[in-house]
């Protein structure tokens, strides 16, 4: 199914704090589909592609009405939060979906200086190339 999805990713130095806010009482309906990994899959990828980054990272998950955030710590990155907020109904728009992510990151005091637009591995791969460099 496609959707509008805008998702924001900020270093996070206060878990607790967002933690707190997001355990409010609030009631939440969810359906939850698991799925077996298929380890063939796994492998065939892992075969062909190869095995660029691994990203070793926890994850929390909490849902506010169509706002999704996780609160995740990487292995040698650190704390960061990602707030995605989504049109999955496909009866918000787009401006509606920025107004709430920028509600959310004024909430959790998320400055734009901790504001990261590339993905968990690129940030690894970054390092590890720094790393190589001394």
């Amino acid at each position: 199914m496609k959707h509008l999805n805008i998702e924001i990713k900020a270093k996070c130095l206060n878990h607790e704090q967002i933690r707190k806010i997001l355990k409010g009482p609030k009631q939440s309906n969810v359906i939850l589909f698991k799925y077996k990994p298929n380890s063939f899959l796994k492998e065939i990828l892992a075969k062909s592609l190869g095995i660029l980054v691994v990203v070793d990272k926890q994850r929390e998950i909490y849902f506010i009405d169509n706002v999704k955030f996780h609160l995740d710590t990487v292995k040698n990155l650190g704390a960061f939060i990602e707030i995605e907020a989504i049109n999955i109904n496909k009866n918000i728009g787009k401006v509606k979906l920025l107004e709430q992510c920028r509600f959310y990151l004024d909430l959790f005091q998320i400055s734009k200086d901790n504001l990261i637009s590339v993905s968990y591995s690129d940030l690894l791969l970054k390092q590890s190339e720094t790393l190589d460099k001394k």
